[in-house]
């Protein structure tokens, strides 16, 4: 089956094309390349809503990042850039999200992470294994800033203070 060696599968994510090579997809179970084309299908950042928040939570990845900032301020188009950017360094690893919070829905998100408008924008970093979260005030959505927060909280770096001992807030649906 000669045509196997030049197969290619395709996947068309945020305009870019991902290839998996056929000697690839023949070493790989059926648990693999599932979860290889789940994370690829995802979009580099995922803009949060009501609707997209149980798919989500139900991810491969286990790990997410928010951006809460209004959509409305002048530095939204240049900070989306450079936090898609930091995405592609992550891709499988933190699933990326957008919070508007010019979208009065999206207070609760923002309070979950015990944060006020005046502190955003601002990034929260959250384990949906065992709900450990961070979070960052930012004045400027830079690749750096995002790249060391997600480096420091893989490496297990909290910023803020054990989150255990705060008030337990109950698991309310975002």
């Amino acid at each position: 089956m000669r045509w196997r060696e030049n197969w290619t599968e395709h996947q068309e994510v945020d305009n870019e094309k991902l290839d998996l090579e056929s000697k690839d997809i023949e070493r790989i179970d059926a648990s693999k390349l599932s979860r290889f084309i789940e994370i690829n299908s995802l979009h580099l950042v995922t803009e949060y809503n009501p609707v997209k928040a149980i798919g989500l939570f139900n991810s491969v990845i286990q790990i997410h990042l928010l951006l809460m900032m209004n959509k409305a301020s002048p530095e939204y188009e240049e900070s989306l850039h450079r936090y898609q950017k930091a995405a592609k360094l992550f891709q499988g690893k933190i699933l990326f999200i957008l919070v508007d919070s010019g979208v009065k829905a999206n207070g609760k998100v923002i309070s979950f992470f015990k944060l006020k408008e005046s502190q955003l924008p601002a990034l929260a970093i959250y384990q949906t294994l065992d709900e450990a979260w961070d979070t960052l005030a930012i004045a400027e959505v830079s690749v750096e800033h995002v790249q060391n927060f997600c480096d420091g909280f893989l490496k297990g770096k909290r910023l803020r203070e054990n989150h255990e001992s705060e008030e337990k807030t109950p698991k309310a649906e975002l």
